[in-house]
């Protein structure tokens, strides 16, 4: 069994910054990818950034590139997701996700991911 727990969420203003955090554990050999996704109130889950484990090549969506960088320390088993120049519109609930089986891109869809986190909520006032 994998679990991930997400932290470092928070209420922020606009233009600011929060780090996330995503820690993982159990049975994590062989992990291919690791990525944040989000999913505002009425709104469908959709990928923010994605992160290869064992190589390190990263992928971001197009409306946080530039804003948003992913990163990982694998000593730690841990992912991180640095938010800068945050918008009211990136007000989400954030989730880490892992994905264990290998494959040549870092997915982007949701179903492509095997283990959620419970999510740490990102409010940014205007």
């Amino acid at each position: 069994q994998v679990q991930l727990v997400e932290s470092g969420g928070g209420l922020v203003q606009a233009g600011g910054s929060l780090r996330l955090s995503c820690t993982t554990s159990g049975r994590t050999f062989g992990t291919y990818a690791v990525a944040w996704f989000r999913q505002a109130p009425g709104k469908g889950r959709e990928f923010v950034a994605g992160i290869s484990w064992s190589v390190g090549s990263t992928y971001a969506a197009d409306s946080v590139k530039g804003r948003f960088t992913i990163s990982r320390d694998n000593a730690k088993n841990t992912v991180y997701l640095q938010m800068n120049s945050l918008k009211p519109e990136d007000t989400a609930v954030y989730y880490c996700a892992i994905d264990l089986i290998p494959r040549t891109v870092v997915p982007v869809l949701r179903y492509e991911y095997d283990y959620w986190g419970q999510g740490t909520q990102v409010t940014v006032s205007s």
